[in-house]
């Protein structure tokens, strides 16, 4: 082990220069990554030094580890007696998130040895309650857990020194804002708070002014965009032929592994169905399967166990897979962000990847609200054999993003261009 940290301290050397020790600095190296990202290099001195932060960051720039790297830093350098509490606490919106960072902490946190701990919905309370005896260093929670947690007197905010909100649009979208209001009142006064979004809202505006004092806010950039190498293709095509389409491109192109997203269970379970009658390895991902049914099946995807993994947007945000290299929107997303973090699950961490839609004349506006969002238009091609009965209109000329400009305090900004 001395010898291959001796090796890959030249890699490391960047991020010692953020103000990292070096055994998470031979953690992040043992990951392949050389370079701090744009939201890295700003954020991480920033938590470093006890500032409140409001990050504005799209899906895939390497926010988790904006936050993770010096809530860990900060943790090792000062160690205290946790007397059965919590001493840094991140709240996620979905299951699958928490699972993920979860994992992400556990990998940078292998030399330094902290006590890490996450907990979910969906599983057995009672194993959960018992790992928390003696605290945790960090805790990684989804709201609802985390509540039944501290109602059955499993854990205490006594000791807390760093909250973190991730996703926090989405825990705003999922409703859990009571949930947010009764975890803010349990907690001390003096909290290090960071927010992590990928868009600045109003809602989080006024999340943000309750939970944070005098925070620096870090935007990387001020256009939404899609992540650079992700190649985007729109193949207009009738409702009625997505399945044939989808079946075809599959065998045409001898994809071994493409994530798949419908706008509903239902539609998820008649693809699938579909293509499990065609001979195909498929599995599916939805609100209504169990979590211990949702983490086996993203576990099997992941190892290539299965090739065709059918979602609705529950896995849409912070679902890493590693170098996936197509998705595909069978249906075109209702709500024109999820575009975004749709594709965003390929072309990640500097890989390529593919992104194709299926778009059929009822889905025409949904289509102009992605492209107004992107400010381009999806580059179209018909597929011989499934031209649509009816051509697909050619989209309008776009128009120029209203900027947004929410009420909000004085707050101390970064933008990263």
């Amino acid at each position: 082990m001395h010898f291959l940290r001796k090796h890959m301290k030249e890699y490391s050397n960047n991020f010692l220069q953020l103000g990292l020790v070096k055994d998470i600095c031979f953690a992040v190296a043992d990951r392949g990554y050389k370079e701090p990202t744009q939201i890295q290099k700003s954020a991480i001195p920033l938590l470093l030094n006890n500032n409140d932060l409001i990050g504005v960051a799209q899906t895939g720039t390497g926010k988790t580890a904006s936050f993770t790297l010096p809530l860990l830093n900060k943790l090792f350098l000062n160690k205290v007696n946790r007397d059965n509490g919590i001493r840094s606490l991140i709240l996620v919106p979905t299951r699958e998130l928490a699972i993920q960072v979860g994992e992400n902490v556990k990998h940078y946190n292998k030399y330094i040895k902290l006590k890490i701990n996450t907990v979910l919905g969906g599983v057995n309370i009672n194993p959960q309650m018992i790992s928390l005896r003696g605290g945790a260093d960090i805790l990684i929670a989804t709201p609802g857990r985390l509540l039944d947690l501290f109602d059955k007197n499993a854990i205490n905010f006594k000791c807390l020194e760093t909250l973190v909100l991730d996703e926090a649009d989405k825990l705003l979208d999922l409703g859990f804002e009571d949930e947010l209001n009764r975890i803010h009142s349990l907690l001390p006064n003096k909290v290090q708070t960071v927010m992590f979004s990928a868009t600045f809202s109003n809602s989080i505006n006024l999340l943000s002014s309750k939970f944070l004092k005098d925070p620096v806010e870090v935007r990387i950039e001020e256009e939404v965009t899609t992540a650079e190498g992700i190649n985007e293709w729109l193949y207009p095509v009738d409702k009625s032929k997505k399945n044939l389409l989808l079946l075809e491109l599959i065998h045409t192109n001898s994809w071994d592994k493409v994530l798949v997203f419908a706008k509903s269970q239902n539609r998820v379970d008649r693809l699938v169905r579909f293509l499990e009658n065609k001979g195909v390895n498929v599995d599916s991902i939805h609100g209504k399967k169990t979590q211990f049914a949702r983490t086996e099946t993203l576990d099997k995807f992941k190892g290539g166990k299965t090739r065709v993994l059918v979602a609705t947007d529950i896995a849409s945000r912070g679902i890493d897979i590693s170098k996936l290299p197509v998705v595909v929107n069978y249906d075109m997303p209702h709500v024109a962000e999820n575009y975004i973090h749709r594709i965003g699950r390929t072309g990640r961490a500097g890989n390529s990847g593919l992104a194709i839609s299926f778009c059929c004349e009822d889905e025409f506006d949904d289509l102009i609200k992605v492209e107004h969002l992107l400010q381009t238009h999806i580059t179209r091609e018909l597929i011989v054999g499934f031209e649509p009965k009816s051509s697909l209109k050619t989209s309008p000329r776009i128009k120029p993003l209203k900027p947004k400009k929410p009420k909000k305090k004085k707050s101390k900004t970064q933008n990263i261009s």
